[in-house]
């Protein structure tokens, strides 16, 4: 399970939690611009646009968990379970795979209006990595500074949503969680009034009152309620120190901790990494669950002119400071 945001203040920030139960040594990873990519149905494409983000490296190929191009669109893929349908290939598509979709679409688009428009023609077809690494059931939420859409490949096709909230976890599908919503309209930031009955001396006795009812528990839609009502709330001012933490305390409130959501015996999901992406200026920061201190990789200090990939494993150690020595 995972949950996904984009978050604005003088500079456009996008990240996620991924929460699984197990690592696969995934690392930050940036695709420099001459990094050649050999689609499977597509052909080969041998320049592109510059991306970093979180991928598990195999045979030399990045498969992106999440990303974030040069140009500010950034794209993460969620677990999409008992939803998700990949087809077989069909003529005169995009047939692309849909471990391929995020470096297919932020190879070539710096918009979401360009990635709209790609996904008119693209078909994600059914066809696994390699045998020992089959599909996962995803779908995905795409932003840029101004608008996110959520896609989802289901049975009746690919569906693209407008994402007003600007935040994604997983099941159900999209349109229900966002309809869902509706049941949350009285929640508020402040203290709360006595509607309930003008007879009994009801009172707010406690700070935070105001979003009483708000859910809290690991599920999926609770999870977008939480995220949602956190996110249009949040204050924070424009630099970006400020942004970043305010991204992060965003994306805490709903991880998973340790021994909450056992999945088999002593197996737990937990949140391994969240991640926050200055997009404007290419700057990956990551913490992860042993390690709550924020790292950052700069995409532009690399050689985005470069051929190959460039990997720094995710510092996974608990960093503390001591500040009397």
């Amino acid at each position: 399970m995972c949950t996904a945001i984009t978050y604005k203040t003088k500079d456009h920030y996008f990240g996620r939690n991924l929460d699984l139960d197990d690592t696969y040594y995934e690392m930050v990873t940036v695709t420099p611009r001459n990094y050649p990519f050999h689609y499977r149905k597509m052909g080969a494409v041998l320049q592109h646009y510059a991306m970093i983000g979180i991928a598990c490296i195999v045979d030399d190929y990045p498969l992106y968990y999440d990303a974030v191009n040069e140009k500010g669109l950034g794209m993460a893929g969620l677990h999409f379970p008992q939803n998700a349908v990949y087809k077989p290939e069909v003529p005169d598509r995009d047939n692309v795979p849909p471990f391929e979709l995020i470096p297919w679409l932020l190879g070539q688009c710096a918009t979401v209006g360009e990635v709209r428009e790609k996904l008119e023609r693209i078909h994600l077809v059914n066809l696994d990595f390699k045998e020992t690494l089959p599909l996962s059931p995803l779908h995905w939420m795409v932003s840029d500074r101004e608008s996110s859409i959520t896609v989802e490949a289901v049975q009746d096709g690919v569906k693209v949503y407008d994402n007003p909230a600007g935040v994604m976890t997983n099941n159900p599908a999209f349109d229900i969680q966002l309809f869902n919503l509706n049941n949350f309209m009285y929640l508020s930031t402040e203290p709360p009034r006595n509607q309930f009955c003008s007879s009994l001396p009801l009172d707010a006795y406690s700070l935070g009152m105001g979003a009483m009812g708000l859910p809290g528990d690991m599920s999926s839609m609770s999870r977008f309620v939480k995220a949602v009502f956190t996110k249009l709330n949040s204050v924070s001012d424009s630099s970006e120190s400020a942004s970043i933490s305010q991204f992060f305390h965003i994306l805490h409130s709903v991880e998973m901790q340790r021994g909450c959501v056992r999945v088999g015996e002593n197996r737990y999901e937990i949140t391994e990494y969240s991640c926050c992406c200055n997009v404007d200026r290419g700057i990956y920061y990551y913490t992860t669950y042993e390690n709550s201190q924020i790292t950052g990789v700069d995409m532009y200090k690399e050689d985005l002119d470069g051929s190959r990939l460039v990997t720094y494993p995710l510092l996974k150690g608990q960093r503390v400071r001591m500040q009397n020595g």
